[in-house]
């Protein structure tokens, strides 16, 4: 085989393994970031799942202090009226504000975190396709090549 062929088919296999390797990254590259996308979205849901511990902890609290001060207003012997239910009342007030604030973090924790798993899961969309652009473009630099050679 004289040398100009053998140039040739050099060019057109460097250009078959150079499309092979990008269409392997391409691949990769997809499932790191649907990889990355499935973490954030599982850190989502325990994120959920703490905030409904979080608001369940807080309400036993306030339940705990509403009957604090029931018994301490009882023991003092001040008909539950007037102040003392106005202090009852703002308990209970108070702890469902805590938990709309509790629930609200957590709605902007859960956005966050699908945000995040979109914006993983499109990058790698993105370095896929270059990568395959990469690949296709090698292919064809490969084939030029080779037939520069071939003239």
């Amino acid at each position: 085989m004289d040398p100009v062929t053998m140039a040739a088919v050099a060019a057109g296999g460097s250009a078959v393994v150079g499309f092979k390797g990008n269409q392997t990254a391409a691949k990769a590259a997809k499932q790191t970031a649907d990889y990355n996308a499935k973490l954030a979205e599982n850190e989502a849901i325990i994120l959920a799942r703490r905030k409904v511990e979080e608001e369940k902890n807080m309400r036993q609290q306030s339940d705990r202090l509403v009957a604090s001060q029931r018994v301490a207003t009882a023991s003092s012997g001040i008909q539950m009226s007037g102040s003392a239910l106005q202090a009852l009342a703002d308990s209970y007030f108070n702890t469902e504000m805590d938990a709309l604030n509790i629930q609200y973090a957590a709605d902007i924790e859960q956005t966050q975190k699908e945000a995040e798993a979109t914006l993983a899961r499109a990058e790698g969309r993105a370095r896929a396709t270059a990568l395959k652009t990469q690949s296709y473009q090698s292919l064809l630099q490969g084939g030029s090549q080779a037939a520069q050679l071939m003239q």
